[in-house]
């Protein structure tokens, strides 16, 4: 900061108790857009009293702001550190736990049980075994005098905790590794999706989370903003309301409703124009035909103090487009409108002031106390007294302007429920009737309103305006009552309507998410009227619903009784599909005592739609169904600042990249550019990501069931003495090297049904919604199957070995290593082919892992049993592993026991698709029946074909439906079958996904 100017400044907090130094400030406010001060500027003239200039947020520069329509600034740190707004505002995103990863812990605790379970049987079973006289240890083994008399309870400890450490490996330690590498390498095929990208924003899907892929296939409950989610976000004015005048714009001019002064019929005239506003051509009317003089100027004043309304009430900037020779001014005031390029944070604004601009009244551009607007080519320039900015308590905005006469007005525009209640003049009815018209028509409306100040007035108005925003304590209170005192005995001119049109494929997505199962609500801060004509048009409504309302509301009692009311309605006519429709002020009188009957209402609609809610109502509505009884999974799609709480507080946050900023993208789970690219995101990549990792959880719990179980049993043949069955390298390596990857590949690649099927079939979505595929049922038939295995297993090899049975040429007999290794190989073989039943997608990937995984067991089991390595305390495995595979009838158990334990599943599967198959299986064989009759299609000639045409038409099919990249390939016909087809064939095919 300059020092020359650092003596004119001073900063005040709200903190009385230190103000008088002139340089505190309230230190860790937490509101960021919130700053209480004033500044104090020093006349030259010493005896002078300083006069104090407020300062608010418009005065603060957070972290990270960029310096935009100046060149420079002087400024003072009133915050700094961890003390700054920023810093203070900082909050970690709550940690969200999706329903794969509840069922895995649950999981686990159970497995937990099981662990403990078994090593306190073993340590039972090994003090009751070793209590009788024949287990009594040789006289070379027995215990020394010390270890005779220690402590049984010790003893019995230690053991329990050496059967602990046995059999640990049971809990699946690295299954949480794999879920997580499987979450994040899985997160890239969203954003690599070319179906969710967009083209014309050049936008691609983006994650922001990995932790909640899965979740996206379990969503019960869709609730979506409407501005910018369902809708373009791009507002184009198409009528308004002057005077109790309905008009439409029809190539740049104002066209009034009525009969035509050529003929008595016809709903659009164009008249002569409107002597006033300059000559302006761009008004016509039927009203001004036939009225007096005095009427007409009347109607003119309306017409000119409406656009000038439009022109100066906003917060629009302005950017000129630069040409040569074009340009004297700081707002370029000789460029025609159309050089003239507006940005608006409210796309409402841009809209309304680029339509007054076309039809005659040109905003220029606007500094800190003056505003400039150009009519018909004559520049005008006003004094900007005071803004009184928009609020969402208010629902409008004002502006005080002085006049180039000299005349002060008040601007006021808003919502036609905030704006009509303030007016004591003008034609508000006719006005209401026709803002109901407009929002019948889907069309954002908002009014306009003017108030002529006298002197007297705009003193007493400036006098308690300075009062307010210079306070240091209640600063918004004290301005929100002199906000109410200033915006009062309005004259209506009238109200306009713009339209955003909806986006592409939002009926079709709605309808695929209802025939899914899922529930769709629409929250939106616009009106009544405006979101039910949205919500018929976007399919979110049906012509055929019975609309139910909860609107109005003034008291507890009035909504109790309605919702008793619409209860009742619902079960008398419970054959027809219901929508709900819900104003704010209603909603908060129904969460306030009446959340039960509010949600049993709910719960019976096929759609609701929520109207006039704030933000935070948003979320509320949410958190209402989220800790409902059922626990639905709840998804929130948003597109701007105020839908960030929504996106927070949904189980799934999807931001739209809008052109509402960034924050809703930001503060989302993941985001895309359009709304229609949700179903793409939840149907498939939902479908897919869900089945992957509830198959990879139960695949985990059950391999190590297989794994962990044979050591188990085989403390009943050594005593408990805690001797393991397999060797320390095989126990480190299992979940590690040879059974890892066909899972992880399983989970990053598996289709278990063609993309296009699942889109094109939003019903399969029922198929794993409420977390079916890790239910307690598929739970404990894959523990009860690893069991099952594991005792095949072990008894298989046991069998194979219980009479001495020489297995070796030399009359050799096998040992406990042996044994064991028989029965890891049989189970490492067994869980890998399992993996490849389950799989139905097959990569040269899937084929490397799986069979690559077998071959490199039985490598390492070689190398590492071939060698004798120094490094090594015991060479307990040397010549093990050869001497194995050297026994036919070691290669006889193997095959019989894996394929006794596979035939098993197999038969199981089988039974299954036939007597209770799924939508899915269903979905799957009919693709498989159309994928036969396509290649039996293809293979069949035509009357009069030559081979060569007919090879020719099969490589086309085949390469069309096949190809995953863009192919061209010419083929020449040379082949002597062809002499009656010498021309060279050209196949083009276009990109498909399906192969």
């Amino acid at each position: 900061m300059s020092p020359a100017r650092s003596r004119f400044v001073q900063i005040h907090g709200t903190d009385d108790n230190n103000s008088k130094n002139g340089r505190n400030c309230k230190l860790f406010l937490l509101v960021l857009y919130l700053l209480n001060g004033e500044k104090f500027k020093h006349q030259e003239d010493p005896c002078s009293k300083k006069y104090a200039i407020p300062l608010g947020p418009e005065s603060l520069l957070l972290r990270g702001a960029r310096l935009k329509n100046t060149k420079e600034i002087f400024g003072v740190a009133v915050y700094t550190g961890m003390e700054t707004k920023m810093a203070l505002n900082y909050k970690s995103k709550s940690q969200k736990r999706s329903a794969v990863e509840k069922s895995m812990n649950t999981f686990l605790i159970i497995y937990l049980i099981i662990l403990i379970a078994e090593a306190i049987i073993s340590t039972i079973l090994k003090y009751t075994w070793q209590a009788e006289e024949k287990w009594d240890e040789p006289w070379y083994n027995q215990k020394t005098e010390h270890q005779r008399n220690s402590s049984k309870i010790l003893r019995f400890i230690s053991d329990f905790l050496a059967f602990l450490v046995l059999y640990n490996f049971i809990i699946p330690i690295s299954l949480y590794v794999t879920v997580e590498m499987q979450k994040f390498l899985g997160s890239f095929f969203i954003g690599w999706d070319l179906d969710l990208y967009h083209e014309e924003s050049d936008q691609k899907a983006q994650v922001n989370t990995s932790d909640l892929n899965e979740e996206l296939g379990q969503v019960e409950y869709v609730f979506t903003d409407k501005t910018g989610t369902l809708t373009e976000n791009e507002m184009q004015f198409r009528e308004c309301s002057i005077n109790g005048i309905k008009y439409q714009e029809i190539n740049g001019r104002l066209v009034s409703e009525g009969p035509s002064p050529d003929s008595s019929e016809g709903n659009l005239s164009y008249l002569s124009s409107l002597p006033h506003l300059n000559n302006l051509s761009h008004f016509t009317t039927s009203s001004s035909f036939g009225s007096s003089p005095e009427n007409e100027t009347e109607l003119i004043k309306k017409h000119d103090l409406f656009f000038k309304a439009v022109s100066l009430c906003h917060t629009v900037q302005i950017s000129s487009v630069q040409t040569d020779g074009i340009g004297d001014g700081p707002w370029q005031s000789n460029l025609a409108p159309s050089q003239l390029e507006y940005y608006a944070s409210s796309p409402d604004e841009k809209a309304l002031v680029e339509a007054a601009a076309r039809i005659g009244v040109v905003f220029i551009g606007s500094s800190e106390e003056t505003v400039e607007v150009k009519t018909l080519g004559k520049l005008e320039r006003y004094k900007l007294l005071h803004v009184l900015e928009f609020d969402s308590d208010r629902r409008r905005m004002s502006v005080i302007v002085q006049a180039p006469s000299g005349e002060k007005f008040l601007f006021a525009k808003g919502a036609e429920s905030s704006i009509l209640p303030k007016c004591i003049g003008g034609e508000i009815e006719k006005t209401r009737i026709h803002v109901d018209e407009f929002a019948l028509k889907g069309l954002r409306t908002l009014c306009m309103a003017y108030r002529q100040l006298t002197s007297k007035e705009y003193e007493e108005i400036d006098r308690r305006l300075f009062e307010a925003r210079t306070a240091l304590q209640q600063r918004e209170e004290k301005l929100a009552h002199v906000f109410q005192f200033i915006e009062k005995d309005l004259i209506l001119l009238g109200a306009t309507a713009v339209e955003d049109r909806l986006q592409d494929k939002v009926r079709e997505t709605i309808e695929a998410l209802r025939m899914a199962g899922i529930k769709v609500w629409v929250l939106t801060g616009d009106k009544h009227e405006t979101a039910v004509s949205v919500s018929l048009s976007c399919g979110h409504f049906h012509r055929t619903m019975n609309i139910l309302e909860l609107t109005n509301q003034k008291s507890d009692s009035d909504c109790a009784e309605q919702l008793r009311q619409l209860a009742r309605r619902i079960k008398e006519d419970h054959v027809i599909q219901h929508g709900l429709v819900v104003d704010g002020t209603s909603l908060s009188l129904a969460l306030r005592e009446h959340e039960k009957l509010f949600m049993d209402v709910c719960r019976n609609c096929s759609a609701v739609l929520c109207c006039r809610m704030a933000p935070l109502q948003k979320a509320k509505v949410i958190r209402l169904i989220k800790v409902s009884p059922e626990k639905p999974i709840t998804l929130a799609v948003g597109d701007g600042a105020n839908d960030v709480s929504m996106i927070q507080e949904a189980h799934v946050g999807i931001g739209i990249m809008g052109k509402e900023g960034r924050q809703a993208a930001r503060n989302s789970d993941y985001a895309i550019a359009r709304f229609k690219f949700l179903s793409k995101l939840l149907f498939v990549h939902g479908h897919f990501y869900y089945i992957r990792i509830a198959t990879l959880v139960q695949y985990f719990f059950y391999k190590n069931v297989c794994f962990i179980t044979p050591q188990f049993l085989y403390q009943f043949y050594c005593l408990f003495s805690q001797q393991t069955l397999y060797d320390s390298v095989y126990l480190t390596l299992y979940n590690i090297c040879f059974t890892s990857l066909p899972i992880l590949t399983y989970s990053l690649l598996e289709q278990h049904i063609d993309p296009h099927v699942l889109q094109n079939k939003p019903t399969l979505y029922r198929d794993i919604s409420k977390n079916r595929q890790l239910s307690i049922k598929t739970f404990l038939y894959w523990t009860i199957l690893g069991f099952s295995h594991a005792f095949i297993f072990f008894f298989g090899s046991y069998f194979l070995m219980e009479k001495d049975i020489s297995l070796l040429g030399n009359g050799q007999m096998f040992g406990n290593w042996t044994f064991g290794t028989l029965v890891f190989t049989v189970m490492v073989i067994t869980v890998t082919v399992k993996m490849a039943l389950e799989t139905h997608f097959w990569t040269w990937i899937n084929h490397l892992v799986t069979w690559g995984s077998i071959i490199f067991y039985f490598v390492f089991s070689l190398f590492y049993g071939g060698i004798l390595w120094p490094f090594l305390s015991s060479q307990n495995m040397y010549f093990v592993f050869i001497q194995l595979l050297s026994s036919g009838s070691a290669w006889f158990a193997i095959i019989l026991m894996v394929v006794t334990c596979l035939f098993l599943d197999i038969v199981k599967k089988v039974f299954d698709r036939l007597l209770h198959p799924t939508n899915t299986e269903k979905a799957q064989l009919a693709e498989t029946n159309s994928s036969i009759k396509c290649l039996d299609s293809m293979c069949c000639f035509s009357e009069g074909e030559t081979v060569c045409a007919s090879v020719g038409r099969m490589l086309e099919r085949v390469i069309g439906r096949c190809s995953p990249t863009h192919v061209s390939r010419l083929w020449s016909a040379s082949d002597p079958f062809c002499s009656n087809d010498r021309s060279i064939l050209t196949l083009s095919t276009m990109e498909s996904s399906t192969c």
